[in-house]
């Protein structure tokens, strides 16, 4: 049966020097998917989403959009196909207000002195930054609080919002719930399974695979540089995720428990 794909990747393959980063590696994605990609330490899950990001090029492999095949040399290409990526290490300016680093890069002007003189529309960007931000179910009492003085939940929401600003068909999210606390971890995976409802397709990164279980559709495993598992959520268990991972039997690792969050 021909399935319809949004997002299909073929081959991957990434080397640094002599290491292999990427075997050949295979990933698809549907419309309104979240996806599950976990590996261990050096299993080529950044590798793979920078590729898709346009943060590095690949050696050799495809890509395709829709159907149609697509080139991706930078993130300028990447987010030109509907791909937003929101990295571990959120680029957020501590310094700025909420407003300003959702729209940074982006910011709207308002017309000034009869149209001669454009400055920046202020009211309207705190105004939108809002709106966004509630529709993932995330209240501020501001628009203009500093990022310096959030939480890292509400950091996180930020990064997440300045991401679907235009629309994405595709976010990727690395991390998400790192470093985060368990209420903010259970509201981050509340604004992915929203995402979902949305219709917008989600590649969810974590080692967190409490979080994973509780979001994704479907699971892939990458370890070495190459997929070893993907299957749907509902058919796994977090000791076949971690046999996968590793390679060897969950009872050879040690306490599953703590693996899982």
């Amino acid at each position: 049966m021909n399935e319809k794909f949004l997002l299909k990747m073929e081959n991957i393959k990434k080397n640094y020097g002599h290491v292999e980063a990427l075997k050949g590696v295979d990933l698809t994605l549907k419309k309104g998917e979240i996806l599950g990609l976990v590996g261990d330490n050096a299993a080529g899950k950044s590798t793979l989403i920078k590729v898709l990001s346009g943060a590095i090029n690949m050696d050799s492999g495809r890509i395709f959009i829709d159907g149609k095949e697509e080139n991706i040399y930078n993130p300028a290409d990447s987010r030109n196909l509907g791909i937003e990526t929101v990295y571990q290490q959120f680029a957020l300016v501590d310094n700025l207000t909420v407003y300003c680093n959702i729209f940074l890069g982006r910011l709207m002007s308002k017309k000034f002195l009869g149209g001669m003189l454009p400055i920046l529309d202020k009211g309207k960007m705190e105004k939108e930054a809002l709106k966004i931000i509630s529709l993932m179910g995330i209240k501020f009492d501001s628009a203009r609080v500093r990022v310096l003085d959030l939480s890292g939940g509400q950091r996180q929401a930020v990064a997440i919002a300045r991401a679907i600003l235009f629309n994405p068909r595709i976010l990727i999210l690395d991390e998400p719930t790192s470093g985060l606390a368990v209420k903010e971890v259970e509201k981050i995976q509340d604004i992915i399974i929203n995402f979902k409802n949305k219709g917008i397709s989600v590649i969810f990164i974590s080692h967190r695979l409490e979080s994973i279980f509780a979001t994704s559709d479907r699971i892939i495993v990458l370890r070495s540089g190459v997929k070893v598992m993907d299957e749907e959520n509902k058919k796994m268990t977090s000791q076949h995720v971690v046999e996968k991972m590793f390679g060897l039997e969950s009872k050879k690792i040690g306490n599953i428990n703590s693996i899982m969050k």
